[in-house]
């Protein structure tokens, strides 16, 4: 697995969460925030795939 989509994995996480706390406590900053750090992940997550599906086709050519 690359580690992009590791590190995307987390970001969603973390992005959800902070959208989650902003939410709740009515912060609409902190919601932004995490709703943009949840997209990134998913875009990091989303290229970790590309390399991995490139990684694999590689070994099978070879």
């Amino acid at each position: 697995m690359d580690k992009d989509r590791i590190e995307g994995s987390a970001n969603q996480a973390a992005g959800k969460v902070k959208e989650t706390v902003g939410k709740l406590t009515g912060d609409a900053k902190l919601q932004a925030e995490g709703n943009s750090e949840k997209v990134a992940g998913k875009v990091q997550n989303v290229v970790g795939g590309i390399k991995d599906t490139i990684k694999d086709a590689a070994k099978s050519n070879s």
